[in-house]
């Protein structure tokens, strides 16, 4: 008789700790093509901050693509690109910080509007707690729907 695998639950993400925790924005220079952006390039390496701060920017009623995004931020630190890789996972963590901010109460116009930023369609919607039906709702919430 095999023995039960016994797992531990998992503990909830404390999405604020991963927040404060991130390193300084900072851009490097790839030895090695990563993620579509070619060896040699300079890469900017972003942090929650920087991402929350140029996404809180936005004005009302407006959005920007997760690329726009990159782009933008990428030539503000005179780098070729911004990673795709942590620009996603930055991307998610301000994200939840706001939504987990809406949940405690905080209103809409206090909290970093991420709807202006992930699309329902994109991948990162499905990742999120609330998922791309409640981004969908934020969305027409902020357009007075």
């Amino acid at each position: 008789m095999k023995a039960e695998k016994t797992t531990k639950p998992k503990k909830p993400t404390d999405w604020r700790k991963r927040f404060s925790a991130a390193k300084e924005p900072h851009v490097v220079m790839l030895s090695s093509p990563f993620a579509g952006v070619p060896s040699g390039a300079m890469m900017l390496i972003s942090s929650p901050g920087e991402i929350a701060r140029y996404v809180a920017a936005i004005p009302a009623g407006e959005t920007r693509t997760i690329a726009r995004l990159r782009s933008d931020l990428a030539r503000r630190a005179k780098a070729d690109a911004m990673c795709p890789v942590t620009t996603s996972i930055y991307l998610r963590v301000v994200a939840e910080v706001a939504l987990d901010e809406l949940e405690a109460g905080k209103p809409m116009d206090e909290v970093v509007p991420f709807w202006r930023v992930i699309e329902p369609k994109d991948k990162l919607a499905a990742k999120l707690s609330c998922g791309p039906e409640r981004l969908e709702h934020l969305r027409a919430l902020e357009a007075g729907g």
